[in-house]
């Protein structure tokens, strides 16, 4: 605050020193609108006079008010943070399988032994599965921290939660492993980089999971067709004294999963890793395993394979895509997803599709922590203005203004039919729902345009005959190109262009009955052919 001029000082004197002993200084007195009134005659100043004092005051006031708000340095500590984001790489890890296998147990004991988890916290855990009469479950409460989760032990909505090794930032994506919660699933998988497939080797489990209807099927697939590109395959439980850490049991395992993950798309020599692991214990996750406990095996821990799993780059200088997964409403719509394409910067102008609403950006979130940028394969929080929470959808795109993503409602797909529900035909007027990066929407099949025989794809061009006649419907395992539509616009893009918003997966009745990827889509600026 400003020292009193000696005028000011006069003044409170000659309102103290009145003889009658009534006090009569205004207590805001210097913020009153109207001049005091004053009886000494020798200190009445002019009302003018008391304005100037005012005024004075006041501006004194501001201008240090403005000075403090001017001086601190908010721009010196960010290029630090820009730093140590450049230091290490960012990716996401989604763990899936079936049900029970160990999936949130094993995220948790990640956590756990990378120091993001006190003890405790896990005691507190312990004591809480322990009156559940669920002892083994408190590792998994770390990651399912809703009460419905951790009554029934299933986990439903997709856990999210972050860990560091020596060279990389994770981000873990714990997706449920019941058939009921697919679609759950397929959203988690959808924001992954590399996938965490576990499975349980106690005996009986492992048969169940990979069998006709089990789920470890299902999520490989799954995960294939939305682009998780690596696969770490972790036996899980190999402490059960069903298992006793055995070779044979971790060799039958390895060899009935390989061929199955071949035939899945992956490259098993390049792109999958197995390794045994004991999710509860914490055995071989971040150290290597003792040879007291296992004689047998002399490969990496866990964090080790993670963290030399190279993964293809992104552009960052691309256009911007980012699929909205989540909104939400805190002093302005904040939206939630992964940057699949370029770099968003706090203060760029963007545009929302397939609604064309141009918005700014206000601030960036990554990680809890604010950020100026944010490149590809960043999970982010967006602030946003000139938009509405309310006008904002889940799959949604935020795509960059002079190069917005497109906003179809009919496009052409190479499809993979997998498996029909019982006596259903795969032809033009087949029902289904398509998930689509975080799209989820009804669609028609609306014709077969082609369908593309897998066994004579090497032959040479003269001796290919004319393209054949359209078929009239197919049937499990075929290839086939088909025009797909849907009731809403919804925003895709080649998947020769961005393999990320290209593929998709069909599903019916909480079966996913076939996997694609875009091949066309109509010209720029159309929303049909």
């Amino acid at each position: 605050m400003a020292t009193l001029n000696p005028s000011d000082a006069d003044l409170v004197e000659a309102d103290w020193s009145r003889e009658d002993g009534v006090v009569d200084v205004d207590v805001d007195g210097a913020d009153s609108a109207e001049p005091m009134q004053i009886e000494s005659e020798t200190h009445t100043p002019a009302p003018e006079d008391v304005k100037e004092i005012e005024a004075g005051v006041q501006s004194l006031e501001l201008g240090t008010k403005g000075k403090a708000k001017e001086v601190p340095p908010v721009e010196e500590p960010e290029p630090e943070e820009d730093n140590e984001e450049n230091k290490k790489r960012h990716l996401n890890v989604v763990f899936i399988g079936h049900v029970d296998a160990g999936k949130s147990t094993t995220g948790g004991q990640i956590l756990f032994l990378s120091g993001q988890v006190d003890d405790r916290t896990i005691q507190k855990y312990e004591k809480e599965a322990k009156d559940k009469s669920r002892e083994s479950w408190y590792m998994a409460y770390i990651m399912d921290t809703n009460e419905e989760e951790r009554v029934k032990g299933k986990t439903v909505e997709v856990g999210r939660a972050h860990f560091e090794t020596e060279n990389t930032r994770f981000t873990i994506l714990d997706a449920p492993g019941h058939k009921s919660y697919v679609p759950n699933m397929i959203s988690g998988a959808s924001q992954a980089d590399i996938g965490v497939l576990v499975i349980s080797a106690r005996k009986g489990e492992f048969e169940t999971g990979y069998e006709k209807g089990g789920q470890t099927r299902e999520h490989v697939l799954l995960a294939k067709t939305l682009g998780v590109a690596k696969l770490v395959v972790v036996i899980n439980k190999m402490d059960d004294p069903t298992v006793n850490w055995d070779k044979s049991r971790y060799d039958e395992i390895e060899s009935k999963m390989t061929p199955f993950l071949k035939t899945s798309g992956y490259n098993v020599k390049k792109d999958v890793h197995f390794l045994p692991i004991s999710g509860l214990v914490g055995t071989n996750i971040k150290d290597r395993l003792d040879k007291k406990v296992c004689s047998w095996w002399d490969g990496p821990c866990l964090f080790e394979v993670l963290d030399k799993i190279e993964v293809p780059l992104r552009d960052p200088k691309g256009p911007v895509r980012m699929p909205i997964i989540d909104k939400y409403k805190d002093m302005g719509t904040i939206v939630m997803g992964k940057i699949e394409s370029g770099t968003i910067k706090k203060g760029d102008s963007l545009l929302v599709m397939p609604n064309k609403a141009n918005v700014k950006v206000l601030s960036l979130y990554c990680d809890e922590k604010e950020v100026r940028r944010a490149g590809p394969a960043e999970n982010v929080r967006v602030k946003l203005s000139g938009i509405e929470e309310e006008d904002v959808l889940s799959g949604f795109v935020l795509s960059s203004i002079s190069n917005p993503v497109a906003a179809v409602s009919e496009f052409h797909a190479q499809l993979q039919i997998l498996e029909l529900l019982d006596n259903a035909i795969f032809t033009a007027g087949y029902n289904a729902v398509l998930h689509i990066h975080s799209v989820v929407e009804e669609c028609e099949i609306v014709e077969l345009i082609e369908e593309i025989d897998t066994k004579r794809r090497k032959d040479d061009d003269p001796k290919k005959k004319k393209p054949k006649r359209k078929p009239l419907f197919v049937k499990n395992g075929a290839v086939v190109v088909c025009c797909i539509q849907v009731n809403n616009l919804i925003c895709i893009e080649n998947f020769s262009d961005f393999p990320q918003l290209g593929r998709f997966t069909l599903r019916t009745e909480g079966k996913t009955v076939a996997v694609g990827k875009v091949v066309k889509i109509p010209n720029p600026g159309n929303s049909t052919f």
